[in-house]
C-alpha cells in the first residue's frame, strides 16, 4: 500500500493502524519488528518516520494457535452469536483459561471445540475475565476484525458491564471506590489496594437491605483482577462467601435456621455478571444482554429476604435512566 498525502514525518506504525483499522496498533508493530513489513525494499522500525507516496508491502504471517490450548468439547449456555462474537453465561466453577493448576477443562478448551477457528485469535477471542466462582457473561470475539473494534472499546470504556453481589453488613447508600489496585505483597495469589497501583474505578448502588447483609448493583469502569472483591472488602463490606477476601463465615445473631443453612452451604463469592451491554463492531447496532440469576444466587437471596417471590421484585430493579431488555 502507498503511504497517502499528508502524513509525512509520522510514524510508520501511526500510519498503518489508520490504514488498517482492523488490526490493532500493538498488532502492526509486532509485524514491524518480526520483519513482515518492507517500506521501499528498507526493513523498517514501528518508529521510523514516513513520507507520502512511499510504499509499505505487509506479509503478515498465518496466527499461531492460541495459547497451545486444545478443544475439549463441554456444554456452553450460549445467550448471544452471530457471525462475528460470541457472549456465554459462564457457570460458577468453570475456569476461563487454561494455567497452572488447570491444564485443561476451562471455557477457552470449551470454546475451541465449539468454534475451531477461534484458535486464530488472542486467547481464542475471549475479551475480558471472570474469575472461577464468579458467574455470568463473557464477551467473546470471533473474527480479526471484532476483537480489534471490541478491545478498543474496553480501553475506552464503552463497554458496559454490570454485576449482583451480595456484601457482608447493612450498607447506608450507593457509592463509588477509587482506589488503585496492584499484586499483594506478601500474598502473591491475592490482590490489595495499593498506592502505585493500576487506577480502578467501581460504582456500586443498594438493591436491598437485610438486616445484616446488603443486595447490590455494581458496575465497573476498569477491569483489575478481583477488582469488585478487593473494593468491597475494602469498604469493609466484602461479599459473602468471598474464600479470600472475605474473611470466616459468621452467622448473624437472630439468623433463620433456612438462612444460617444458606450461607452455610454459599461456597463461593456472592458475585455474578448480570448485564452486559456494547455496540456490536460491525452492524453499530447496541447490544444489551442479561443473565439470570443462578439457582445458588437465588437461594440466598431468598433466605435474605425470607420469601422466593421478593427475589423476582428486586431484579426488577435497573440502573436510573437504564431501559432493561430480557433475553
Amino acid at each position: 500500500m502507498q503511504i497517502p498525502p499528508g502524513r509525512d514525518g509520522h510514524r510508520l506504525d501511526q500510519v498503518l493502524a489508520e490504514l488498517l483499522p482492523d488490526y490493532s496498533r500493538s498488532r502492526i508493530k509486532q509485524w514491524i519488528l518480526d520483519g513482515q513489513v518492507r517500506l521501499d525494499d528498507t526493513v523498517p522500525e514501528p518508529r521510523t518516520r514516513v513520507l507520502a507516496g512511499q510504499w509499505a508491502v505487509i506479509g503478515i504471517a498465518p496466527p499461531e494457535p492460541a495459547d497451545n490450548a486444545q478443544p475439549e468439547a463441554m456444554p456452553l449456555n450460549v445467550v448471544y452469536e452471530d457471525s462475528d462474537v460470541l457472549v456465554v453465561d459462564k457457570p460458577a466453577g468453570l475456569v476461563v483459561h487454561p494455567g497452572a493448576g488447570n491444564p485443561a477443562g476451562t471455557l477457552q478448551n470449551g470454546l475451541l471445540a465449539y468454534l475451531p477457528e477461534l484458535a486464530e485469535l488472542p486467547r481464542s477471542g475471549i475479551l475480558h475475565r471472570l474469575d472461577k466462582d464468579t458467574s455470568g457473561l463473557l464477551l467473546i470475539a470471533r473474527t480479526i476484525r471484532a476483537h480489534t473494534h471490541l478491545v478498543r472499546d474496553l480501553e475506552a470504556r464503552r463497554i458496559t458491564r454490570e454485576y449482583r453481589a451480595v456484601c457482608v453488613g447493612p450498607m447506608t447508600g450507593g457509592g463509588m471506590v477509587d482506589e488503585p489496585i496492584a499484586r499483594h505483597r506478601t500474598q502473591r495469589t491475592k490482590m490489595a489496594v495499593e498506592q502505585g497501583g493500576r487506577a480502578a474505578l467501581t460504582h456500586y448502588r443498594v438493591l436491598a437491605r437485610f438486616a445484616h447483609h446488603t443486595y447490590i448493583a455494581v458496575r465497573l469502569e476498569t477491569g483489575r483482577t478481583h477488582q469488585i472483591r478487593v473494593h468491597m472488602a475494602h469498604v469493609r463490606h466484602p461479599l459473602v462467601g468471598d474464600p479470600a477476601y472475605g474473611g470466616r463465615l459468621i452467622i448473624p445473631a437472630g439468623a433463620t435456621p433456612r438462612l444460617a443453612d444458606a450461607l452455610r452451604g454459599f461456597r463461593r463469592q456472592a458475585l455474578h455478571a448480570r448485564r452486559l451491554s456494547f455496540v456490536h463492531p460491525v452492524s453499530g447496532e447496541t447490544i444489551d444482554l442479561l443473565a439470570p440469576l443462578p439457582a445458588d444466587f437465588r437461594i440466598l437471596l431468598a433466605a435474605l429476604a425470607d420469601d422466593d417471590a421478593a427475589v423476582d421484585r428486586l431484579e426488577g430493579l435497573p440502573w436510573p435512566g437504564h431501559k432493561q431488555n430480557s433475553i
